[in-house]
């Protein structure tokens, strides 16, 4: 049940147009004019090809909360915006902290195909801040986690973060951290400033980010371990990184799509789309973050894709849950943000959302150059398309995305994992024909 596909005339991330021929979930060839017979062809003209898109955040939900998305439904909404790997955060019910959980996970995403999904482990047991979860066990396990975080929680506490950060060093792994002191961000509800006093809002402060960020760099370098910042939200938070940076601390940072286009506007309309945890911050914190995604002290973008249902995001701003959902969306915010003001070009963004993702993730099979016999793991972008990002564009089980009636540039035309398309000519394929593509490539790996 393989399938093999000649792509025509597509463009590299470089510039070269080149065709490639996809066969054994590899590329077979990489040339001009190539012509292959019993292959699908598809005519890339005017397409860029990346490597499939790396999230190193997203929220699937599964197991617990199925009636927000599922390790199949979230899936099916990355391949739809041109992820072929997502990394999938430890909050579910039960919490990812045993080599049980993250195990199931790792088959659930094995099953569904549209997607490789590597499962995050918890810090702490039950992500409540107490004691350490069991990060050997899951290191070890057969999902082989290295990424360890606590995100909608910090580790807050600073000796179970020193301690985190020296367990991890052993095997490679890294501590991924919600920046957020609870004490300093009790009942907030969107960014503290003069929009937060008119609008009668308590405030969430910039320093409760930045605060922790210069404490664990520090830790971090004081270990000799790696540290990664979530959801990177303000100016200042730019600030500590580029020192630490500056002074050879092993950190990296994610800044969201939301963060580098929406602003704390968004929240006088009282929409609780618009209500994301850290919130969205002041035009100059987007500027400030937009320039360090442009010179790397922002290593990459991640969705932070965080699904809810109907009922979670339409009542009143307090009462509405964090969140927004952003798979679908994601190359097309960083393509309006970055690639059209020339901030970066289309290698850029292959290293922002794919290659650095797979790196800072020690994921195999991810992320890698366009090249011969490299694995067929691609995305066919149309960045000449335009429109309004509509209900139809989303693919996973809940609908709280902030751009509903945006104008966004681009669309993802095809999407190739493990060499079979999950999205084709701008249509995601069915659950049960992907499965089936999935099961008959696993067979074939052996």
């Amino acid at each position: 049940m393989s399938e093999r596909h000649l792509i025509v005339g597509a463009q590299l991330p470089n510039g070269e147009r080149l065709d490639l021929l996809l066969e054994g979930g590899r590329i077979a060839e990489l040339g001009t004019g190539l012509d292959a017979r019993g292959a699908e062809r598809v005519d890339a003209e005017g397409l860029v090809v990346l490597p499939g898109l790396v999230d190193l955040h997203t929220h699937l939900r599964e197991p617990g909360y199925e009636q927000s998305e599922t390790v199949l439904t979230g899936t099916r909404a990355a391949a739809a915006g041109g992820f072929t790997a997502v990394f999938a955060m430890a909050n579910t019910s039960p919490v990812a902290d045993t080599a049980g959980v993250v195990e199931q996970e790792l088959s659930l995403g094995r099953a569904a195909g549209y997607a490789t999904v590597q499962p995050i482990g918890a810090v702490t047991v039950g992500l409540a801040g107490e004691r350490l979860a069991e990060l050997g066990a899951m290191a070890q396990s057969r999902a082989r986690v290295r990424v360890f975080s606590d995100d909608g929680f910090c580790v807050h506490d600073p000796l179970l973060m020193r301690r985190a950060l020296e367990y991890v060093k052993a095997f490679g792994g890294v501590i991924a951290q919600h920046a957020q002191e609870p004490r300093l961000t009790e009942g907030a509800q969107m960014n503290e400033g003069a929009l937060s006093g008119e609008l009668g809002l308590a405030g969430w402060p910039a320093v409760a980010e930045e605060s922790i960020i210069a404490r664990d760099v520090l830790l971090a370098e004081h270990v000799g371990s790696r540290l990664h910042v979530c959801h990177v939200s303000t100016a200042g938070s730019v600030e500590v990184i580029r020192w630490a940076k500056a002074r050879g601390i092993d950190v990296t940072a994610e800044v969201t799509p939301h963060h580098l286009l929406l602003t704390e506007d968004r929240v006088a309309s009282y929409d609780p789309r618009f209500k994301v945890n850290p919130p969205l911050r002041r035009a100059e914190d987007v500027e400030a973050l937009r320039a360090a995604l442009a010179d790397g002290t922002i290593d990459i973008v991640a969705t932070d894709h965080a699904p809810h249902p109907v009922e979670a995001k339409e009542g009143e701003w307090d009462a509405s849950a964090n969140g927004m959902v952003g798979l679908e969306s994601a190359l097309s915010v960083v393509h309006r943000t970055m690639v059209e003001p020339g901030r970066l070009d289309w290698a850029d963004v292959a290293r922002v959302l794919s290659q650095a993702p797979a790196r800072i993730g020690r994921l195999a099979g991810q992320g890698g150059a366009i090249e011969l016999d490299a694995p067929a793991e691609l995305v066919l972008y149309d960045p000449s398309a335009t429109g309004e990002f509509g209900l139809e564009r989303l693919a996973g089980r809940s609908t709280n995305s902030p751009y509903l009636g945006e104008t966004l540039p681009g669309s993802v035309r095809w999407t190739f994992h493990q060499g079979y398309a999950t999205v084709r000519d701008g249509e995601v394929r069915e659950a049960a024909e992907v499965a089936g593509l999935a099961a008959a490539a696993g067979s074939a790996d052996g």
